[in-house]
């Protein structure tokens, strides 16, 4: 079973891994693709947090922005996948600030096919989540070192009836070993 865990671990980080990897080798000097993408993106959450905290209370670098994308997805994906709990966590972090952002389906009109494309991805996104937590909740549940059985005693044996049976069992090897 732990080698089932850590092949489901493995193909599960990959996702995450392999989209930090091809951020990185895309970065370059202006962020990559994925910084001409989050640009627009990030002007809205500017906007927003300045009509409710005040005057340019906040500026978001773009290219700051991708390379927590990508430190949280790669080192997230790598300490998952050897089962750590932080692992699932920066994964966790990673999706609560990307997705909605990323994935903004609520921009759009529901009979438009850009609509069905992003909450396709959006869905898919509250999956992975789900799955971290689901993650997270097993490895909870399930001790640290889950105590092993102590050997029963006689007088336990007796109190229990295992001690008849046993002397039952034995009576009859032992009386096979006679017909014998």
């Amino acid at each position: 079973m732990g080698f089932f865990s850590f092949l489901g671990r493995l193909l599960f980080a990959s996702l995450f891994i392999l989209s930090a990897w091809q951020m990185f080798n895309d970065f370059g000097e202006d962020g990559g693709p994925a910084a001409k993408e989050w640009a627009t993106k990030l002007v809205v959450v500017e906007k927003f947090l300045t009509s409710n905290f005040g005057k340019a209370t906040v500026k978001i670098d773009t290219r700051h922005f991708v390379a927590a994308c990508i430190v949280l997805k790669g080192l997230g994906g790598l300490l998952f996948v050897f089962g750590s709990s932080s692992g699932a966590f920066l994964l966790m972090y990673y999706l609560i600030f990307t997705t909605p952002l990323l994935y903004d389906f609520y921009n759009f009109n529901v009979g438009e096919p850009e609509f069905v494309r992003l909450l396709s991805e959006f869905l898919q996104s509250v999956a992975l989540f789900g799955a971290l937590l689901f993650f997270l909740g097993m490895k909870n549940s399930i001790g640290r070192k889950q105590l092993k059985k102590k050997p029963l005693n006689r007088r336990q044996l007796r109190d229990s009836g295992t001690w008849s049976k046993i002397r039952i069992l034995s009576r009859c090897t032992n009386l096979e070993k006679v017909l014998e």
